[in-house]
């Protein structure tokens, strides 16, 4: 499929945010958390406005480009010409979120398997895992209300949320927040690792919960792990990494 690019049309600023997004994209296919076409990742352009990029509906996310994705407003309206379609009923729980955390620079929502999975047990995130211990201080509740398409049920999910980073969408799957795209696709990693090794240790005898101390000791311990550089750490090795296994994101 040829798609125009946009990287002579749009500011430096929003082509690097296109970049950046189209790759997280293409990364959630590669880890395996895409949903065919049917979850989202949104990212706010810097500015008053509240302006938006979403994926084109419709394309795999492992197709994504950097010009394909589609500029919108808080209500889903184009505010740049584009072939594509977009999603209304998929923007509702990204604009409500975006709509009361000035920091949620990006939103990401999976439906994976073992997300979903852990968003059905009733004690949802166990403390198991160093992993969990990363999110747990940052974790908060929503409970399932049917598909996301009413606007009367925003008011609760913006007030679960608080300030957490970290959404379990109970009976429907993974939502998190961060300053940068970087940072919302690191946490991602976190949660979807979380909940996969939880489902897998449940399969494998009794369990050995990790008391609250380690887990508060834990609270701000990425940067000191990352030296600093939080996301930023990592996010250069994954482009690489689809630089080598599939390229073509940045166009």
């Amino acid at each position: 499929m040829k798609i125009p690019s946009l990287k002579e049309v749009v500011s430096a600023e929003e082509w690097q945010l296109r970049v950046n997004l189209a790759a997280a994209y293409r990364l959630v296919a590669a880890y395996g958390w895409s949903d065919l076409v049917f979850t989202h990742i949104s990212a706010r352009l810097p500015g008053p406005e509240h302006a938006f990029l979403i994926n084109p509906y419709g394309l795999m996310f492992d197709e994504i480009t950097a010009s394909s994705l589609v500029l919108i407003d808080q209500q889903c309206n184009k505010l740049r010409e584009s072939p594509f379609p977009v999603n209304p009923a998929g923007f509702t729980i990204h604009s409500c979120v975006h709509a009361v955390r000035e920091d949620a620079g990006c939103v990401l929502h999976t439906h994976s398997r073992a997300g979903v999975a852990v968003s059905a047990q009733k004690a949802g995130v166990l403390p198991l895992s160093q992993q969990s211990t990363l999110i747990l201080n940052s974790l908060a509740y929503h409970d399932y209300e049917g598909i996301a398409l009413h606007a009367e049920e925003k008011p609760r999910l913006q007030a679960n949320l608080g300030s957490a980073h970290f959404l379990m969408l109970r009976n429907h799957g993974l939502l998190t927040v961060g300053r940068t795209i970087p940072e919302a696709f690191l946490n991602m990693y976190l949660f979807e690792n979380t909940c996969r090794i939880q489902i897998d240790a449940q399969g494998g005898g009794e369990l050995n919960l990790i008391g609250p101390g380690p887990i508060a000791a834990n609270r701000n311990v990425t940067q000191t792990a990352t030296a600093g550089q939080g996301a930023n750490l990592a996010w250069p090795a994954l482009l690489r990494k689809l630089d080598r296994e599939n390229p073509g994101y940045d166009a």
